[in-house]
């Protein structure tokens, strides 16, 4: 097969392709079912996915607040890892986007750029902001369906907003990723102003609601019940947003391993991620090469 011109089986069209640590960097878009508009997603081809017959491990990387599929590809250089290990990494948008619905450009920290992963339940949100169904079901079929990967060996990793839709994911979906990994991710949003701001908009009724601690990785991983599952997070320090301490009290209640790494002198940027990215990347291979 050659990967500089995949035949696709399914409805894509590419936007971009460029030769990157002797793979390919693409980017595709097709229309959503899910989230019912046009979306964007970003995946890299190691040179591995040349070999015919050969079926490749997948990490799908969640952004987070403002971000789109191209924030990752161009700042955290995790192709050159990927391109080591001979992993696929998939990176979908962040939100639905151009859906006509009031208010969803109004504020950075919700609405468009800002789906937080979560499948809506309140109006008028519900119909198309669907982004865990999407992330967990929707795009890694497609995946599957056209690129060399093997559906067994799939992981999940991401920063901040996207840490909070690595862990859900992984969590409310037992057995599905073999590992997952988060830069900073907001880890107790029924408890953070970023989270009750998205929850109260997403999901209806208010601070407090018993059902906003289904979307909500310190609350899941107390009563964590599924296989065996190792959490990293590297850790920036915000005050208030991000609350590493009551997750990790919560994975210790649900004897679920974590390792958290204080990354003193950093901030939340890329330059962070891009820091730390080929550390996650070896922690993914260690379970998706088992």
């Amino acid at each position: 097969m050659c990967i500089s011109s995949i035949t696709l089986k399914m409805t894509f069209t590419e936007v971009s392709s460029n030769r990157c640590f002797g793979g390919y960097q693409k980017v595709f878009s097709h229309e959503s079912k899910e989230l019912k508009c046009k979306m964007n997603f970003a995946v890299y081809l190691p040179p591995q996915a040349e070999n015919d017959g050969e079926k490749l491990p997948v990490v799908y990387w969640l952004s987070g607040l403002t971000c789109t599929e191209q924030n990752f590809i161009q700042k955290a250089g995790a192709q050159r890892y990927a391109s080591e290990l001979g992993i696929i990494i998939v990176c979908p948008d962040t939100s639905p986007r151009g859906c006509n619905i009031p208010g969803e450009d109004d504020s950075w920290d919700f609405g468009t750029g800002a789906g937080f992963y979560v499948d809506a339940t309140a109006d008028p949100w519900k119909k198309n902001y669907r982004m865990f169904s999407y992330v967990t079901e929707e795009l890694p079929n497609l995946i599957e369906d056209s690129f060399p990967v093997d559906p067994n060996r799939k992981s999940i990793m991401g920063h901040s907003m996207g840490g909070h839709g690595a862990l859900i994911c992984a969590l409310k979906t037992k057995g599905k990723y073999c590992s997952v990994s988060a830069f900073s991710p907001i880890c107790h949003p029924t408890a953070c102003p970023w989270g009750k701001k998205a929850f109260s908009g997403y999901l209806g009724g208010g601070d407090g609601d018993k059902s906003w601690e289904e979307w909500d990785a310190t609350c899941l991983v107390a009563k964590y019940n599924g296989p065996p599952l190792e959490i990293l997070i590297h850790q920036f320090l915000k005050e208030n947003q991000l609350l590493p301490e009551k997750l990790v009290a919560a994975c210790t209640q649900g004897k679920v391993p974590v390792v958290l790494h204080m990354s003193e002198g950093y901030d939340h940027s890329y330059y962070f991620i891009a820091s730390f990215i080929g550390q996650h990347l070896e922690h993914h291979a260690k379970y998706l090469k088992a």
